[in-house]
Formats: structure tokens, sequence, C-alpha cells
């Protein structure tokens, strides 16, 4: 394969660096382009637009293979902990014994989040969506942690922003949902695992027992690994691109809260849920849905089916359907959500139409099953999803801010509006 390629503009060629990828992915360099021909790319949703070269994640949605750092998705899903799979993404391998046990320590340590934060949650209406309390809280931690707001932080400073932000999040996660439910906030303790202490705080109370499922546990882990990083998502770009800044880490992470918001990325597990509830309150006819589903003018799309990356099927999906089975035979929970997502399932599946164009179950349609049997509710669906991609945000804005050729991003574009337009003045116009 030649290692340049060749623009031919009017009567003028130009010669461009071609790169080349570990599994042999290919990208045309034009980072000189608009230097030397004054023209640009135009790439509308950059869908087509390679904005870093990265060390961290490798996904092929033709063949469905994702890996972290190299390892496959499938390894890490069946031996690693959210905990592990986080340092490995942040920095670059698996941590040994003494490093996984410094790390695991200094999550539980800074649990914690400063004693005036519970006044800012006094302050929201119990009304507030989580995932505007997570954003506006973690945006909020840069108020108690000054020294994290100069732009050039040493590893030492980067290691303690890490902790800081991966152990506070669940914590301020599980305060907004205390919130929207009137009761009153459970403290995080040293007792419990990541998960297991995110889970206790969520559900704990202080008049009451709780007692922590170590089946759902599992299944809260496994759910973290599996959306800890995908690749330059939306919220994903939109880390390094606000990083790029220089701005403070809570803030850049608060963006990618935001981005992660949309229906189209980050709430599409609630998206599932509520297209179970719409065929649920219409009786619970599947087959009458799966025909919408394939009627191009119904307006019906099945939420959860097929991938915008993956063309094949969901690596991810085939191994959280396992949890979604053990979770529910656990919990021996009889839901008509439930049993409505299993026979869309098997009748997507076995239906031609689905087949032929590839519109597997994704990830984002078990887990939203697994969210609901394990008493999550449907808005906080996002919020969980911003906990377990936290990891792949911080190990980009790291990777970002360390390379040799760190630049502001600043994309160009066309313009189409109107040439020179004359101000009028206002008892001129008409």
């Amino acid at each position: 394969m030649p290692d340049t390629a060749k623009l031919i503009l009017g009567e003028k060629s130009y010669d461009l660096p071609v790169i080349t990828g570990t599994e042999n992915e290919k990208a045309i360099d034009i980072t000189s382009l608009r230097n030397s021909t004054g023209y640009i790319t135009m790439d509308s949703g950059f869908m087509n637009t390679g904005a870093a070269v990265s060390n961290i994640t490798y996904l092929d949605g033709e063949l469905g293979i994702l890996r972290y750092r190299g390892i496959p998705i499938e390894q890490l899903a069946e031996q690693s902990t959210f905990v592990e799979t986080a340092y490995l993404l942040i920095y670059g391998t698996l941590p040994n014994k003494e490093e996984l046990g410094k790390w695991s320590q200094a999550l539980t340590e800074n649990s914690y989040i400063h004693e005036d934060m519970k006044h800012f949650f006094d302050g929201y209406p119990s009304t507030a969506h989580p995932m505007a309390i997570l954003s506006s809280m973690v945006s909020t931690l840069s108020i108690h942690n000054s020294w994290a707001l100069k732009p050039n932080l040493n590893e030492a400073e980067k290691y303690r922003m890490f902790v800081l932000l991966l152990a506070k999040m669940r914590t301020i996660a599980a305060y907004s949902y205390k919130k929207s439910i009137g009761e009153p906030y459970i403290y995080p303790t040293d007792n419990f695992s990541y998960c297991a202490n995110f889970m206790n705080m969520m559900f704990a109370h202080p008049s009451r027992h709780y007692e922590v499922n170590e089946t759902l546990v599992k299944a809260l882990n496994l759910i973290f690994v599996l959306h800890a990083d995908h690749e330059q998502n939306c919220s994903t770009s939109t880390v390094r691109l606000v990083g790029s800044s220089k701005s403070n880490l809570f803030a850049t992470i608060s963006a990618g809260i935001g981005a992660l918001w949309g229906p189209l990325h980050g709430g599409a597990n609630q998206e599932v849920i509520e297209m179970l509830e719409q065929i649920r309150d219409d009786g619970g006819n599947v087959k009458k849905w799966v025909e919408k589903a394939k009627d191009k003018d119904s307006g019906f799309r099945l939420y959860g089916f097929g991938h915008r990356v993956y063309k094949n099927f969901d690596p991810r999906a085939n191994i959280i359907k396992k949890s979604a089975n053990e979770v529910l035979d656990a919990l021996g929970i009889e839901d008509p959500l439930l049993e409505i997502a299993k026979k869309l399932e098997e009748a997507a599946l076995s239906d031609q139409y689905f087949i032929d164009k590839k519109l597997y179950p994704n990830v984002d349609f078990y887990s939203g099953i697994i969210l609901k049997a394990m008493g999550i509710p449907v808005n906080m669906f996002t919020v969980m999803f911003a906990i377990g991609r936290l990891p792949g945000w911080l190990a980009h804005w790291k990777e970002m801010v360390e390379a040799p050729d760190f630049k502001i991003n600043r994309p160009r574009q066309i313009y189409h509006g109107p040439a020179i337009n004359n101000y009028i003045p206002l008892d001129l116009r008409k």
C-alpha cells in the first residue's frame, strides 16, 4: 500500500501522508492541507474524520471487535473489575498487586464529598433530573479543590484528580437519587467494593437493614466495564474538545456529562424502557410493534437494536445478555416490561427483516433491562452510563494533554450565509 495519497486540484497535485494504525486502519493526514492548498475538507458530523491518534481503545464495527489497550472486552468482562479496568484505560497497563491495592484504597478514602456540598443538594427541587445535578456538582467540586484549577498538573496531581473524580462521582450520583425520593443521604463506607458501596448509598436507609446482593454487584460491575470507553464517541470527543482549551478537568468532565445526556447518545437505554412501556400500555402485542418497526411510514423505531458503529453485532451485547438472565433469575422478578423485552428480543432475532439488516439487540437493550430489574429508576440510567464512561474520558484527556502535538481544537466551516450585507438604520427598515 502507498504511504502517500495524491490529491489533484486543477492542474496541481499534492502528496498527502498516509497513516497506518496497529490493526492496519488507514488515514490520509490532511494536517497541512489548508496551508498548502487553501482548501479544507467537509465532513458533516465528523463521521470520516480522525481527530486523534490514540492508544486507548480499538473497535472494529464490521467484525464486532472491542479491545481496551489491546485486551479483548470479553476477557475484561469475565476476569477484571471496573476499578482495575479504569486503571488499565488511564495508565495503559494492568496494575500489579501493589498498584491495584493503592488505587483501590485511594478510591475508598476519597469517596466522601465536602459537607458544604450537601447544601447545594438541598437547594435543588426534588424534580431535578439527576444528570443536571451530576453535571453541576462535578463542576462544583472545583470550588473545594482550587489546587486543580491550574492549566498544567504534574503526574501526582493528575493521579489525585483521577481518584477524586472516580471516587466522588458515584457519591454525587447516589445523593442525587436520594434527593429525588426525599430520603436521607447514606455516607460511603470502607467495608464495600466500588460497586457495592454505590448500591449501598443508593438503597440503604437508616431505619432498615439493606443486604447488598452480590449478583447485582457483579452485574453493575459488568455494566461499568462494558461502558468504560468506546473510542471517539460524542461525549469523549466533547471531553477532548473542551479539555483542549486547558479548561480544568472538573469543567471538562461536566461538559462530557452534558454531551452524554442526549437521547442519541447516553439516553439510549432509557429509550429502551420507554419503548417497552409504550408497547405494554398498548396491550403488549409484540408482533404488532415489530411490524410497525419494519414500516418506514409508521414513525416507530425499535430502540436497543442495531448500532451506529457495529454493522454486525455489538460484542458487549453477547456478554451482557448472560448477565441479564442471571439477574432476572436471581431476583425472581415477574415484570410485564421484562416479559415484553424477552418476546421482542426473540421476535427480532428470528425475523428475517432484522437478520438481513443486522439489527441485533445491543448493549443498551440489555443494560436497560438489568438496571430496571435492579431498581434503578429510568431517570438514573444515563447517570449510570456516566459513571461507567468516566475512566474513558479521563484516559482520553490524559492522552491528549500529554501528546507532543497538543493544541486547542478548532474545526473549520464553509460559510453559506449572505454576502456583504450593510447595516440598515432602524427608521429605514420596512
